[in-house]
């Protein structure tokens, strides 16, 4: 169980990392979830609200007397030919003579339609029919300054005047009218100009000589005295009139003479047409107002409120006492929008918490009018137009969720791929490796392709170069030991005794051959009895003395044929640079980096001694430079030359190059107090030596 704990615990970061990605996706689809939770309840509430708002602003606006009228006359407009046809007002009749009355009654009611250049018109009938069969007209349009009418003229189309026609049953009913003004009142210096148009039946000719008015055609005429241009100061200027009219209709009057109960108003309302044109003087210079003209804007009618439905809500408006007079409104329809089928399935089964949102609402209110009292049905679907609207607004935002979605699952695909599936089998790598291993399966292991340049890559490409060096090292090492093994077999008793006779033979100190063998035996008593060379070299003891190094130097150079180094060039400086140094010791550090200087020099080129040194009564330090001329060092090379073993790639093939050359060199150095290092110039190699300077 342990072992099995062992095992599953090495997969511990993989799991909890999938795990964490794995409760990511979900948190993403549990929030929109939640979300949509949220925004239905919320928008489940908001369309009880908005609907009983609606159904308070449609009551408000029907019991306001432009929805009175437009309750009262659910038919209402215009026909193709441009004919106004009248309307049931929610007033008794309209005081025409009174210009604010007029004004004020037409405004409020909202039934003037609406023309081009500051035209409109009213056309309608009171709701009472005991005020006669009259139509009743008002309206404005522009003009310049009127021209009246002037009492027993019997050409009229010299004057401003105004056509009227009325059509209904088969019967045509025609008027002219001419303005005649009327002497301004007292204290009215801003009224403007006020007049009446006076009723004639009109006649196919011009001539209207003794002819007598209608009697009960009434109108007015105010023309503002402003101009409408407010910049303009101009008496020609053009200025806005009010009329106001009742037309005598014999039909209508005709019926209430024949019984007092006869339906009002009549069944035929709609049917009646109504023409109005305000002429200019003369008979060919157009019209300034005309009923029929292009552009007209109706009022508000009962159609118009399908503007505060929304899709799926419907209007119904019935009369009290009458089933055949139902107006049904129908909400318009909404943007045509993108829906997803999975979107809407899963709203639907979201439940909210105050009801059922698939339930629908109605709502009732009645208004009354002059013509009887209306009941007003508000019918909503809530489940219809709440699942739609979030339906579609979750269509809009899915895309960004399955976004959010998408990005969390690249980046896990991009993690597992280039990280997670590296880290496995960087674990199965390390799993199989154990410090135990022979030699031959720890030298298989290999990182190479996992390697990169994020921190994994690196850490890789470490652990493959940490593994290179200790194949190279171990490698190495093996040869090491087998060297030792054949220089502690070629070293032995034997060799001292022949040092020691050839010593015998060269005696005399000052002989050179006297020199080389006390270095010869200098060396195997520092090997003999060691248990490697470079223990040796790092125990062997080393006598400090006052040298003089200029002389030492030209002494080196002066002997370096002996040893097989030709051409070694010191330029003597003639007085003595004291240093504390070994002299065997130093001669050896100078004789390794000359066989080395020797290898390496390109051919005909010397290897040149020089002596870097500061004031001599000063103490400090004194610097020797070894150049030869030929090819550099590796850079990574300049500190690995120095270990023991180590040799360049064209030596490796040798038997006789040992490595320890440089490393010895470093090793007496440092037993002396001074330092050893490797420098590329422009031309070749130099190694610099530091020797602390002697006092005195």
């Amino acid at each position: 169980m342990k072992r099995f704990l062992r095992w599953l615990a090495s997969f511990r970061l993989r799991i909890l990392f999938r795990i964490a990605f794995l409760l990511l996706i979900l948190a993403v689809m549990a929030l929109a979830v939640a979300v949509l939770q949220g925004e239905k309840q919320r928008a489940w509430r908001n369309y009880q609200s908005a609907l009983a708002k609606t159904k308070e602003q449609i009551v408000t606006r029907l019991r306001h007397p432009s929805g009175q009228l437009a309750l009262l006359n659910p038919a209402r407009g215009m026909d193709n030919a441009g004919r106004v046809h009248p309307v049931l007002l929610p007033f008794l009749s309209i005081d025409f003579d009174d210009q604010v009355k007029a004004r004020n009654a037409v405004e409020m009611a909202d039934c003037l339609i609406r023309y081009p250049k500051n035209g409109s018109l009213c056309v309608g009938v009171g709701n009472s029919p005991w005020i006669g069969g009259f139509i009743y007209a008002a309206g404005t349009f522009e003009s310049g300054p009127l021209v009246p009418h002037e009492i027993g003229d019997r050409i009229l189309d010299g004057a401003h005047r105004m056509r009227v026609a009325v059509h209904m049953r088969g019967a045509h009913y025609r008027w002219i009218a001419p303005f005649e003004v009327l002497p301004p009142r007292r204290n009215a210096a801003f009224e403007g100009v006020r007049g009446r148009l006076t009723g004639y039946e009109e006649l196919d000719g011009r001539d209207y000589h003794q002819r007598m008015p209608v009697t009960e055609f009434r109108g007015w005429l105010w023309q503002e005295s402003r101009c409408l241009d407010a910049r303009q100061t101009d008496e020609n200027c053009e200025r806005k009139s009010f009329f106001s009219l009742r037309l005598p209709v014999e039909e209508l009057i005709a019926d209430l003479l024949r019984d007092r109960r006869a339906p009002w108003p009549p069944p035929d309302l709609n049917d009646i047409a109504v023409e109005i044109t305000f002429l200019p003087p003369g008979e060919e210079h157009g019209t300034l107002f005309d009923s029929a003209a292009r552009g007209a804007v109706p009022p508000f009618s009962l159609r118009d409120l399908d503007e505060l439905l929304q899709a799926g809500e419907t209007l119904c408006i019935q009369r009290e006492r009458d089933e055949h007079g139902e107006v049904l409104i129908r909400g318009k329809g909404g943007l045509e929008e993108q829906v997803s089928p999975l979107l809407t399935r899963l709203i639907r089964r979201l439940p909210v918490d105050d009801g059922d949102a698939a339930a629908p609402i109605d709502l009732e209110d009645t208004v009354a009018t002059p013509a009887g009292n209306y009941r007003i049905i508000l019918h909503g679907e809530a489940g219809r137009v709440v699942n739609q609207t979030l339906s579609a607004t979750a269509t809009r935002l899915s895309w960004f969720v399955a976004a959010v979605m998408a990005v969390i699952v690249l980046a896990w695909l991009v993690i597992e791929v280039g990280m997670i599936r590296r880290i496995a089998l960087l674990t199965r790598r390390a799993r199989q490796f154990s410090p135990g291993r022979e030699e031959s399966g720890f030298m298989a292991f290999d990182f190479a392709d996992l390697e990169g340049s994020d921190e994994l890559g690196i850490l890789a490409d470490r652990l493959d170069r940490l593994l290179a060096r200790v194949k190279e090292d171990a490698s190495r090492e093996r040869i090491r030991v087998a060297q030792e093994k054949e220089q502690w077999h070629a070293v032995g008793h034997e060799i001292m005794s022949p040092l020691q006779s050839l010593l015998a033979l060269h005696g005399d100190a000052a002989d050179p051959s006297h020199r080389y063998l006390a270095r010869m035996q200098q060396a195997i008593r520092v090997l003999y009895g060691s248990a490697s060379p470079s223990e040796a070299f790092e125990s062997s003891p080393v006598a400090l003395e006052t040298l003089d190094l200029d002389d030492f130097l030209a002494n080196i150079a002066a002997n370096a044929p002996h040893i097989g180094v030709e051409d070694v060039r010191y330029t003597a400086r003639g007085k003595p640079v004291p240093v504390r140094a070994d002299e065997y010791s130093l001669e050896d550090v100078i004789g390794h980096l000359l066989k080395n200087a020797e290898r390496y020099r390109a051919p005909g080129t010397p290897i040149v001694f020089a002596l870097v040194t500061g004031d001599p009564s000063e103490p400090g330090g004194v610097t020797v430079k070894v150049h030869n001329t030929g090819p550099g060092i590796a850079p990574e090379w300049l500190e690995k030359i120095f270990e023991y073993g180590f040799s360049g790639v064209s030596e490796r093939a040798s038997e006789n190059n040992r490595g320890q050359g440089l490393f010895v060199a470093k090793t007496y150095m440092a037993k002396m107090g001074g330092t050893i290092r490797a420098v590329n110039e422009a031309d070749g190699v130099s190694f610099y030596l530091e020797l602390k300077r002697a006092d005195g």
